[in-house]
Protein backbone atom coordinates (compact mmCIF):
# COMPACT_ATOMS: atom_id res chain seq x y z
CA UNK A 1 0.00 0.00 0.00
CA UNK A 2 1.52 3.13 -0.97
CA UNK A 3 0.62 5.47 1.29
CA UNK A 4 0.66 10.12 0.63
CA UNK A 5 0.71 11.03 4.42
CA UNK A 6 -0.46 14.76 5.23
CA UNK A 7 0.26 16.05 8.69
CA UNK A 8 1.24 18.97 10.34
CA UNK A 9 1.38 19.14 14.40
CA UNK A 10 2.97 16.52 16.92
CA UNK A 11 -0.19 15.19 16.90
CA UNK A 12 0.60 13.37 13.65
CA UNK A 13 3.57 12.54 14.18
CA UNK A 14 3.14 9.15 16.14
CA UNK A 15 0.94 8.35 13.23
CA UNK A 16 3.38 8.76 10.51
CA UNK A 17 6.09 6.89 13.16
CA UNK A 18 3.79 3.69 13.16
CA UNK A 19 3.57 3.61 9.55
CA UNK A 20 6.94 3.75 8.81
CA UNK A 21 7.28 1.49 11.79
CA UNK A 22 4.50 -0.99 10.00
CA UNK A 23 6.43 -0.89 6.65
CA UNK A 24 4.05 0.65 5.23
CA UNK A 25 5.55 2.45 2.07
CA UNK A 26 4.79 6.10 2.43
CA UNK A 27 5.85 7.29 -0.78
CA UNK A 28 5.64 11.34 0.70
CA UNK A 29 3.94 13.97 3.13
CA UNK A 30 2.35 17.04 2.71
CA UNK A 31 2.45 19.31 5.50
CA UNK A 32 2.24 23.00 5.99
CA UNK A 33 4.51 25.50 4.87
CA UNK A 34 7.70 26.68 7.69
CA UNK A 35 5.81 29.43 10.01
CA UNK A 36 7.55 32.07 11.98
CA UNK A 37 7.82 30.56 15.09
CA UNK A 38 9.64 31.82 18.62
CA UNK A 39 10.11 35.19 19.97
CA UNK A 40 12.26 35.83 16.92
CA UNK A 41 10.02 34.51 14.86
CA UNK A 42 12.20 33.02 12.40
CA UNK A 43 10.63 30.48 9.98
CA UNK A 44 10.26 26.93 11.30
CA UNK A 45 9.27 23.63 10.12
CA UNK A 46 6.28 21.87 11.20
CA UNK A 47 6.70 19.09 14.17
CA UNK A 48 5.85 16.63 10.79
CA UNK A 49 8.05 17.95 8.34
CA UNK A 50 10.89 17.79 10.93
CA UNK A 51 10.00 13.90 11.28
CA UNK A 52 9.67 13.02 7.68
CA UNK A 53 12.82 14.68 6.27
CA UNK A 54 14.38 12.41 9.18
CA UNK A 55 12.84 9.39 7.68
CA UNK A 56 13.73 10.36 4.42
CA UNK A 57 10.55 11.14 2.94
CA UNK A 58 9.59 13.60 -0.24
CA UNK A 59 8.40 16.56 1.94
CA UNK A 60 5.36 18.81 -0.11
CA UNK A 61 4.35 22.14 1.46
CA UNK A 62 2.36 23.90 -0.47
CA UNK A 63 0.21 26.96 0.61
CA UNK A 64 -2.88 25.40 -0.52
CA UNK A 65 -3.21 22.18 -1.49
CA UNK A 66 -5.07 22.82 -4.28
CA UNK A 67 -3.31 23.92 -7.87
CA UNK A 68 -2.40 22.20 -10.55
CA UNK A 69 1.22 22.02 -10.10
CA UNK A 70 1.15 20.43 -6.88
CA UNK A 71 -1.70 18.54 -7.64
CA UNK A 72 0.72 16.82 -10.76
CA UNK A 73 3.34 16.79 -8.28
CA UNK A 74 1.20 14.37 -5.80
CA UNK A 75 -0.22 12.60 -8.44
CA UNK A 76 3.34 11.76 -9.52
CA UNK A 77 4.33 9.97 -6.30
CA UNK A 78 1.94 7.43 -7.22
CA UNK A 79 -0.54 6.95 -4.14
CA UNK A 80 -3.10 4.33 -3.73
CA UNK A 81 -4.25 6.22 -0.16
CA UNK A 82 -3.93 9.28 1.42
CA UNK A 83 -3.72 9.24 5.52
CA UNK A 84 -4.93 12.66 6.54
CA UNK A 85 -3.89 13.41 10.73
CA UNK A 86 -4.51 17.19 11.79
CA UNK A 87 -3.35 18.80 8.76
CA UNK A 88 -4.70 22.04 8.28
CA UNK A 89 -6.62 22.29 5.45
CA UNK A 90 -10.22 21.24 4.31
CA UNK A 91 -8.98 19.49 1.37
CA UNK A 92 -11.75 19.30 -2.05
CA UNK A 93 -12.89 16.39 -3.29
CA UNK A 94 -10.57 16.07 -6.17
CA UNK A 95 -7.78 15.84 -3.84
CA UNK A 96 -9.72 13.36 -1.65
CA UNK A 97 -10.07 11.20 -4.73
CA UNK A 98 -6.74 11.38 -5.73
CA UNK A 99 -5.43 7.95 -4.56
CA UNK A 100 -7.41 5.32 -6.16
CA UNK A 101 -8.13 3.86 -2.56
CA UNK A 102 -9.59 7.26 -1.44
CA UNK A 103 -8.46 9.55 1.83
CA UNK A 104 -8.83 8.22 5.13
CA UNK A 105 -8.20 10.57 8.60
CA UNK A 106 -7.48 10.23 11.97
CA UNK A 107 -10.04 12.55 13.78
CA UNK A 108 -9.61 13.24 18.10
CA UNK A 109 -13.30 12.18 18.81
CA UNK A 110 -16.24 9.34 18.96
CA UNK A 111 -17.71 10.96 16.04
CA UNK A 112 -20.29 12.40 15.10
CA UNK A 113 -19.64 14.02 18.29
CA UNK A 114 -17.17 16.87 18.59
CA UNK A 115 -16.86 17.36 14.68
CA UNK A 116 -14.18 20.23 14.24
CA UNK A 117 -11.00 21.57 14.64
CA UNK A 118 -10.56 21.36 18.57
CA UNK A 119 -12.16 18.19 19.70
CA UNK A 120 -9.91 17.43 22.21
CA UNK A 121 -10.27 20.73 23.77
CA UNK A 122 -13.99 20.80 24.10
CA UNK A 123 -14.41 17.28 25.12
CA UNK A 124 -12.88 18.31 28.49
CA UNK A 125 -14.35 21.76 28.39
CA UNK A 126 -17.80 20.35 28.02
CA UNK A 127 -17.01 17.58 30.83
CA UNK A 128 -17.37 14.66 28.87
CA UNK A 129 -16.03 11.39 30.79
CA UNK A 130 -14.90 9.51 27.61
CA UNK A 131 -13.62 10.49 24.38
CA UNK A 132 -11.03 8.84 21.67
CA UNK A 133 -10.25 8.26 18.39
CA UNK A 134 -11.86 7.58 15.04
CA UNK A 135 -10.57 6.58 11.80
CA UNK A 136 -12.99 7.68 9.52
CA UNK A 137 -13.77 7.52 5.37
CA UNK A 138 -13.01 11.29 4.21
CA UNK A 139 -15.96 13.34 2.46
CA UNK A 140 -16.00 16.94 1.37
CA UNK A 141 -18.37 17.76 4.42
CA UNK A 142 -16.53 18.13 7.31
CA UNK A 143 -15.61 15.08 9.76
CA UNK A 144 -18.78 13.40 8.55
CA UNK A 145 -17.50 10.54 6.36
CA UNK A 146 -18.40 6.59 7.41
CA UNK A 147 -16.55 5.57 10.18
CA UNK A 148 -13.91 2.52 9.76
CA UNK A 149 -12.78 2.16 13.35
CA UNK A 150 -12.86 3.75 16.55
CA UNK A 151 -11.21 3.79 19.56
CA UNK A 152 -12.49 5.00 23.63
CA UNK A 153 -10.72 6.71 26.26
CA UNK A 154 -11.05 8.10 29.16
CA UNK A 155 -10.93 11.61 30.34
CA UNK A 156 -9.38 11.07 34.04
CA UNK A 157 -10.32 14.31 36.59
CA UNK A 158 -7.31 16.40 36.63
CA UNK A 159 -6.14 15.72 32.83
CA UNK A 160 -5.18 18.45 30.88
CA UNK A 161 -5.78 18.98 26.77
CA UNK A 162 -2.38 18.56 26.45
CA UNK A 163 -1.95 15.87 28.70
CA UNK A 164 -4.74 14.24 26.25
CA UNK A 165 -3.79 15.09 23.36
CA UNK A 166 -0.25 13.22 23.77
CA UNK A 167 -2.41 10.14 24.90
CA UNK A 168 -4.99 10.18 21.71
CA UNK A 169 -2.20 11.08 18.90
CA UNK A 170 -0.71 7.22 20.30
CA UNK A 171 -3.67 5.78 20.27
CA UNK A 172 -4.84 7.16 17.09
CA UNK A 173 -1.08 6.29 15.61
CA UNK A 174 -2.63 2.53 16.85
CA UNK A 175 -5.27 2.37 15.48
CA UNK A 176 -4.47 3.87 11.92
CA UNK A 177 -2.54 0.47 11.83
CA UNK A 178 -5.29 -1.43 12.62
CA UNK A 179 -7.32 0.39 10.13
CA UNK A 180 -5.19 0.27 7.64
CA UNK A 181 -4.95 -3.45 8.27
CA UNK A 182 -8.56 -4.26 7.89
CA UNK A 183 -8.74 -1.96 4.82
CA UNK A 184 -5.64 -3.44 3.29
CA UNK A 185 -7.76 -7.01 4.12
CA UNK A 186 -10.99 -5.93 2.12
CA UNK A 187 -12.89 -6.56 5.74
CA UNK A 188 -13.48 -3.01 6.47
CA UNK A 189 -16.50 -2.20 7.80
CA UNK A 190 -17.85 1.59 6.70
CA UNK A 191 -20.45 2.64 9.27
CA UNK A 192 -21.79 5.68 8.25
CA UNK A 193 -22.42 8.47 10.72
CA UNK A 194 -25.82 9.67 12.41
CA UNK A 195 -25.93 13.35 11.17
CA UNK A 196 -28.62 13.96 13.19
CA UNK A 197 -26.56 13.58 16.58
CA UNK A 198 -23.41 15.53 15.51
CA UNK A 199 -22.07 18.22 17.55
CA UNK A 200 -19.20 20.25 16.70
CA UNK A 201 -15.83 21.71 18.47
CA UNK A 202 -14.74 24.90 16.50
CA UNK A 203 -11.25 26.66 16.53
CA UNK A 204 -9.97 27.31 19.82
CA UNK A 205 -9.37 31.25 19.68
CA UNK A 206 -7.98 34.13 22.60
CA UNK A 207 -12.13 35.12 23.24
CA UNK A 208 -12.92 31.07 23.88
CA UNK A 209 -9.89 30.88 26.59
CA UNK A 210 -11.41 33.92 28.41
CA UNK A 211 -12.30 33.22 31.74
CA UNK A 212 -16.37 33.92 33.17
CA UNK A 213 -16.05 33.76 36.81
CA UNK A 214 -19.44 34.46 36.97
CA UNK A 215 -19.39 30.76 36.17
CA UNK A 216 -19.50 28.05 38.09
CA UNK A 217 -16.26 26.96 39.79
CA UNK A 218 -16.81 23.40 37.71
CA UNK A 219 -17.18 24.86 35.06
CA UNK A 220 -14.58 27.35 34.94
CA UNK A 221 -12.19 24.24 36.10
CA UNK A 222 -12.88 22.29 32.97
CA UNK A 223 -11.92 25.42 31.10
CA UNK A 224 -8.84 26.04 32.43
CA UNK A 225 -7.82 22.19 31.89
CA UNK A 226 -9.14 22.68 28.44
CA UNK A 227 -6.80 25.37 27.35
CA UNK A 228 -4.05 24.31 28.94
CA UNK A 229 -1.40 24.55 27.69
CA UNK A 230 -2.24 26.63 24.09
CA UNK A 231 -3.84 29.42 24.16
CA UNK A 232 -3.66 29.41 27.89
CA UNK A 233 -7.38 30.15 29.72
CA UNK A 234 -6.81 33.88 31.18
CA UNK A 235 -7.80 36.58 33.27
CA UNK A 236 -6.94 39.95 33.59
CA UNK A 237 -5.73 41.45 37.20
CA UNK A 238 -4.52 44.79 37.33
CA UNK A 239 -4.81 45.08 33.65
CA UNK A 240 -2.75 42.62 32.89
CA UNK A 241 -3.65 39.30 31.10
CA UNK A 242 -2.50 36.73 33.28
CA UNK A 243 -2.82 32.96 32.12
CA UNK A 244 -4.21 30.39 34.93
CA UNK A 245 -3.13 27.06 34.36
CA UNK A 246 -3.77 23.70 37.40
CA UNK A 247 -7.19 24.38 38.64
CA UNK A 248 -8.69 22.45 41.70
CA UNK A 249 -12.07 22.65 43.17
CA UNK A 250 -11.32 23.26 47.44
CA UNK A 251 -13.02 20.28 49.22
CA UNK A 252 -15.21 22.85 50.87
CA UNK A 253 -15.51 25.72 48.66
CA UNK A 254 -18.53 27.00 49.99
CA UNK A 255 -16.22 27.71 53.16
CA UNK A 256 -13.17 29.12 51.02
CA UNK A 257 -16.16 31.12 49.36
CA UNK A 258 -16.74 33.11 52.96
CA UNK A 259 -13.79 32.89 54.21
CA UNK A 260 -12.78 36.50 53.45
CA UNK A 261 -10.40 38.71 51.66
CA UNK A 262 -7.23 38.11 53.94
CA UNK A 263 -7.92 34.54 53.58
CA UNK A 264 -7.72 32.23 57.18
CA UNK A 265 -8.65 34.50 60.07
CA UNK A 266 -9.72 37.63 57.65
CA UNK A 267 -12.82 39.11 58.36
CA UNK A 268 -15.68 37.67 56.08
CA UNK A 269 -16.61 39.44 52.89
CA UNK A 270 -19.95 41.05 52.63
CA UNK A 271 -22.38 39.40 51.20
CA UNK A 272 -22.78 38.25 47.58
CA UNK A 273 -18.51 38.73 47.40
CA UNK A 274 -18.19 39.70 43.38
CA UNK A 275 -17.22 36.33 41.17
CA UNK A 276 -13.30 37.15 40.53
CA UNK A 277 -12.41 38.23 43.82
CA UNK A 278 -9.10 36.50 44.96
CA UNK A 279 -10.38 35.12 48.70
CA UNK A 280 -6.66 33.84 49.58
CA UNK A 281 -3.09 33.45 48.15
CA UNK A 282 -0.73 31.60 50.11
CA UNK A 283 2.02 28.62 49.83
CA UNK A 284 -0.48 26.17 51.13
CA UNK A 285 -3.92 26.83 49.01
CA UNK A 286 -2.40 28.83 45.80
CA UNK A 287 -4.68 31.60 44.43
CA UNK A 288 -8.22 30.64 45.13
CA UNK A 289 -10.75 32.95 43.37
CA UNK A 290 -14.63 33.37 44.22
CA UNK A 291 -16.71 32.29 41.17
CA UNK A 292 -20.16 32.39 40.39
CA UNK A 293 -20.69 28.85 43.12
CA UNK A 294 -18.15 28.00 45.06
CA UNK A 295 -14.06 28.78 44.57
CA UNK A 296 -11.70 27.71 42.67
CA UNK A 297 -7.79 27.36 43.62
CA UNK A 298 -4.88 27.72 40.89
CA UNK A 299 -1.71 26.08 41.43
CA UNK A 300 0.19 27.46 38.49
CA UNK A 301 0.18 30.84 36.45
CA UNK A 302 2.08 32.74 33.46
CA UNK A 303 2.13 36.26 34.34
CA UNK A 304 2.77 38.61 31.16
CA UNK A 305 6.30 38.66 29.84
CA UNK A 306 7.37 35.98 32.13
CA UNK A 307 7.63 32.37 32.13
CA UNK A 308 4.85 29.46 33.88
CA UNK A 309 5.68 29.61 37.21
CA UNK A 310 4.15 27.81 40.48
CA UNK A 311 1.17 30.51 42.10
CA UNK A 312 3.29 30.45 45.20
CA UNK A 313 6.11 31.73 43.51
CA UNK A 314 4.05 33.99 42.08
CA UNK A 315 2.78 34.98 45.55
CA UNK A 316 6.18 35.20 46.62
CA UNK A 317 6.77 37.79 44.13
CA UNK A 318 3.92 39.81 45.31
CA UNK A 319 2.37 39.60 42.30
CA UNK A 320 -1.29 38.62 43.45
CA UNK A 321 -3.04 39.21 47.05
CA UNK A 322 -6.05 38.81 48.59
CA UNK A 323 -9.00 41.04 47.81
CA UNK A 324 -7.78 41.91 44.26
CA UNK A 325 -10.69 40.97 41.63
CA UNK A 326 -9.76 39.19 38.53
CA UNK A 327 -12.01 40.97 35.78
Amino acid sequence: MRILFWGTPAFAVPSLRALDDEGFEVVGVVTQPDRPAGRGQRLAPSAVKEVALELGFPVLTPERPRTPDFLAEARALGPNLSVVVAYGHILRQDVLDLPPMGSINVHASLLPALRGAAPINWAIARGHAETGVTIMRMVVEMDAGPIIHQVREPILPDQTAAELTLRLSEIGAAALVEALALVGAGVAQEVEQDHAVATYAPKVDRDAARIDWARPAREIALLVRAMDAVPGAWSTLKGNRVKLFRPTLPEQAGAAATAGPEGNGGPPPADGVPAGTVLRADRVDGVVVATGEGAVAIEEVQPPGKRRMSSADWIHGRGVEPGQRFE
